[in-house]
Parts: structure tokens; sequence; C-alpha cells
């Protein structure tokens, strides 16, 4: 078994941010049940996990959806293509930013973007 990086983030929608994560960072499902989700690629994890429906009867999620800027957490993904993701990404109800907000970090061009429950994320081209 290959070890992993990964991360869990709870989700109002399930189907709508795995079909965001898989489409928009190149994730595949992996396990589906009705309370959670895993996404993989070759070294990373992200695991899905529905809000408790009590809880999340109480949460609005605005479209678009409005940037969760105050977490101190940002997931960041490794892709081919950031502007594939900023096109994919407005189809599957998140967003990247512009490309005048792209900057380079350690050799990678990076864009910041959000994903159809406000959390923000970040992408960086291989």
């Amino acid at each position: 078994m290959v070890a992993k990086a990964g991360a869990v983030l709870y989700a109002k929608d399930l189907a709508k941010m795995s079909m965001f994560y898989s489409e928009v960072a190149g994730l595949r499902v992996t396990h589906s049940e009705s309370d959670h989700m895993v996404l993989e690629s070759a070294l990373f994890q992200l695991v899905l996990v529905a809000i408790p429906q009590k809880i999340a009867a109480e949460i609005e999620i605005s479209t678009p959806p409005i940037r969760r800027e105050n977490t101190p957490i940002k997931l960041v993904f490794y892709i081919s293509s950031i502007a594939f993701a900023r096109a994919v990404a407005l189809q599957f109800g998140g967003e990247l930013n512009p490309v005048e907000r792209e900057w380079i970090f350690q050799e990678h061009k990076v864009c910041d973007g959000v994903d159809p429950e406000g959390n923000i994320a970040q992408f960086r081209e291989v």
C-alpha cells in the first residue's frame, strides 16, 4: 500500500462536491456511501463527509458560493492545467480566480479558487 497525504472535508452536498473535486482536481471516487465519499489520486486522498442533516438544514450555500476566508486551512491540488480547471470549475459550481491573480510559487503556476460550498482551495499546475 502506498502512503498518501489526505484531508477530510465536511460537505452539505456530497454529490455536488465530489463532482467538483473529481472534475477540477482530477480525483476519482474510490468509495461511496450515503454519509461519505473517498476521492483519490496516486498520492492524495480526500474524504468528503456529509454534514448531519439537522445541521446541514441550517447552512445556506449561495450561488456563487461565498468564500470562507476566515478558515486557517487551504487544500492544495496539483493539476495539469489551471486554464482547464478554471473553465470546468464554473460548470461544477465553483470558481478559480482570474488569470491576473495567478502567481508563481516554487516553479509552479498557482491559482486559488473556491468549491461549491465556499471552501478555498489552491491549484498548482505541474
